[in-house]
């Protein structure tokens, strides 16, 4: 069952929830084994535009093709940024996002000189 989401969040404290609804709404388009990786990288990349974005809705694309594969983009109005791997001492909070992003997806990336993130699952 293949499946497309594409939908604007708006930009405030209720976005990863909005967010985590949303790719629920999707329902057996996901797998159940991944859907919780799927929550929470999509949590992450909304918190981290919601943090440090620009004025303006946030846009999530999720297209999933088969039940345990899929791409999620999120895009903000944000400044550019190059990802780097977290620099700071593991006791500290946050900055684990794009850690588990790279750590839980398959692939992911920036299109580069943007704030258009995207990860995929192909398992």
């Amino acid at each position: 069952m293949s499946m497309n989401l594409d939908v604007d969040i708006p930009r405030d404290a209720r976005a990863p929830m909005r967010a985590r609804r949303a790719v629920e709404e999707l329902g057996p388009a996901i797998d159940p084994a991944i859907q919780p990786d799927v929550v929470l990288l999509v949590s992450e990349l909304i918190t981290n535009s919601v943090k440090y974005g620009a004025d303006g809705d946030l846009r999530l694309h999720i297209d999933a093709p088969a039940p345990k594969r899929l791409r999620v983009e999120v895009v903000n109005q944000g400044a550019s940024f190059e990802p780097q791997a977290r620099s700071r001492p593991k006791t500290e909070p946050g900055g684990w996002g794009l850690h588990l992003v790279e750590t839980l997806a398959d692939r992911w990336g920036v299109h580069a000189g943007s704030t258009h993130v995207w990860f995929e699952i192909d398992r």
